[in-house]
């Protein structure tokens, strides 16, 4: 069996009907709310990859990396149109290089059996010190923002930083991931609401941090579940 034959193989194994409803169920949601506000194609594909990619890393999939890539050229734009700079700088200058080392990183950890990443998850005492250093981290970056002239610097700073880190746990296969995406979905749903009620045409991109926030709640629960100590 060829490599491409074997990964489109592991791809598509282990799918369960309730993951099948759950990624056609946002799919529908971001299509519909984006043709009744009449959002823009640029809010649209970044929702909608923006959406595919965190339902494919909840399963484990490796394809979340090749469709978060496209997200992040998209996301990014529509970030730095409303002057959000903290997360231009978070797509373009960390998720999209890192996309490429989540993809090399996760293939040397995958389930032959499931088709999804093996999962892990820290003891409570790194977890903690994980969780200080970033709050450190999002003061002292969001002073940077702030001095930027960016809109809501302090949010916005939580919202990268935690995600920076987040993401490193992501590519360690961690599930500890989850708390963390929880965290950045709550800042971030706000930050686009605020943006939307003050005349931003993002509905597409409020409804993705939306979904967003609930695949991070049932994947919290999952990976807890399915992880093994590291």
């Amino acid at each position: 069996m060829s490599k491409l034959k074997k990964y489109l193989k592991d791809e598509l194994i282990g799918w369960k009907a309730l993951d099948v409803v759950w990624l056609g169920v946002a799919t529908a949601v971001i299509l519909g709310l984006s043709i009744y506000w009449k959002d823009n194609f640029v809010s649209l594909v970044a929702a909608l990859t923006g959406v595919w990619c965190v339902i494919l890393t909840g399963k484990g999939k490796r394809s979340s990396f090749i469709i978060g890539l496209v997200n992040t050229v998209f996301y990014a734009w529509i970030a730095f149109e409303a002057k959000y700079y903290g997360e231009v700088m978070l797509n373009l200058l960390y998720y999209l290089p890192m996309g490429f080392v989540g993809w090399f990183a996760w293939k040397k950890h995958m389930n032959a059996e499931t088709g999804e990443v093996t999962k892990t998850r820290l003891p409570l005492q790194k977890s903690v010190l994980v969780y200080g250093i970033t709050a450190i981290a999002i003061f002292l970056y969001g002073l940077v923002l702030k001095s930027l002239g960016g809109s809501l610097p302090y949010i916005d700073s939580m919202s990268t930083v935690v995600s920076v880190v987040a993401q490193i746990l992501s590519v360690k296969r961690l599930a500890e991931q989850w708390i963390l995406w929880i965290v950045v979905d709550v800042v971030t749903v706000i930050m686009w609401a605020v943006n939307f009620a003050q005349g931003g045409e993002t509905v597409a991109t409020l409804a993705m941090w939306s979904i967003y926030l609930l695949n991070a709640i049932f994947m919290f629960i999952r990976w807890n579940r399915e992880a093994n100590v590291k």
